[in-house]
């Protein structure tokens, strides 16, 4: 099968197969989206939902529901509730980052202000809440919950974490966890336990959307310094010049030598970057094999995903999110 028909991506043939349920997602978030009081809010919050992102987390949970044949309504709130939560980090992060483009628009804090993203984010944390309550399962909120004070203390960890040559791999598989895969482990975890399926198969769900996420994290972290910028939206070292220190580049300092390392503490810690510098690192990268070691860790994650799927009974689904662990991984290729 070729990766290169969009057609077939694994996304698309998701959304495909979960277009009713999606369907039934996208009009559960139109409708908790909307303020009687406070007309910003929909006009924010729908300039991101609307912008074509894939809705790769609630298909996920609708996935994960489906396999394990769940026949009930609230899958549906779930998967409504992890976008929320998604959309709602994606405001802050922007604030955060300064950033003036989200998936080829301009972002809600360069069109409105700081202040509006900051609030309707909180806004929409504020539903994913009342979503998650009302399938009246308390594990099911204990996981959501869980996740989105995850993600936030990983958020933080980041920002101390980012700048700081200390910084080692454990440590940036922490903040991955944290601001990345626990909102996929959650996503598909809640589908296991809505449908009150056994433990084996609610670890082997929480065990595919870590890893799927972590190697989704990597995957972008590689392509920030060797991706094709109209298909990922992102300048190459955007990372670098805002001095965020990702697998890449951890690995290059790890294997740095006196000169290297002061070139490294001059770019990253100390903010001093000058003409050259991103092609000084790049070839430091290279010299390192740091971009090669980071793309086989991305592999080892994407294979350790589609390992925990074969806990789970054989179906079309199932191996789309097979499928898509490779796809993820594609990308680096």
């Amino acid at each position: 099968m070729s990766l290169d028909t969009p057609k077939q991506k694994p996304h698309d043939r998701l959304a495909a197969l979960l277009s009713e349920d999606m369907a039934s997602v996208n009009a559960l978030i139109r409708e908790r989206m909307a303020s009687k009081h406070a007309p910003r809010i929909p006009e924010v919050t729908a300039h991101l939902v609307e912008a074509g992102g894939k809705r790769l987390r609630p298909m996920l949970t609708l996935a994960a529901a489906r396999i394990c044949n769940y026949d009930g309504p609230y899958h549906v709130h779930l998967a409504a509730t992890v976008e929320f939560i998604h959309t709602a980090t994606l405001l802050h992060d922007d604030v955060v980052d300064e950033s003036a483009q989200r998936r080829g628009r301009p972002t809600a804090n360069l069109l409105w202000d700081n202040k509006s993203s900051v609030l309707v984010g909180d806004y929409l944390f504020a539903r994913s809440f009342q979503l998650m309550v009302e399938p009246g399962n308390l594990r099911v909120l204990d996981i959501l919950s869980n996740a989105a004070a995850t993600i936030a203390e990983g958020e933080v960890l980041q920002l101390t974490a980012a700048q700081d040559l200390r910084t080692d791999e454990d440590i940036y598989l922490q903040v991955v966890r944290g601001k990345t895969a626990a909102l996929f482990s959650a996503a598909t975890e809640v589908g296991g336990v809505i449908a009150g399926v056994g433990e084996a198969q609610i670890q082997a769900l929480f065990d595919y959307g870590d890893a799927l996420g972590i190697a989704f994290q990597i995957v972008d972290d590689l392509l920030d310094y060797q991706g094709d910028t109209s298909a990922t939206g992102k300048n190459v070292g955007d990372d670098f010049r805002e001095r965020k220190l990702t697998l890449p580049v951890i690995k290059a300092v790890a294997a740095a030598d006196a000169e290297e390392r002061v070139f490294w503490e001059r770019v990253i810690e100390k903010g001093d970057q000058r003409d050259g510098d991103l092609e000084q690192a790049l070839a430091l990268l290279d010299k390192h094999g740091a971009l090669e070691a980071t793309r086989a860790d991305a592999l080892v994650w994407a294979d350790k995903a589609k390992q925990a799927m074969a806990v789970l009974p054989a179906s079309e689904l199932r191996d789309l999110l097979i499928d898509l662990a490779d796809f993820v991984v594609s990308r680096v290729y």
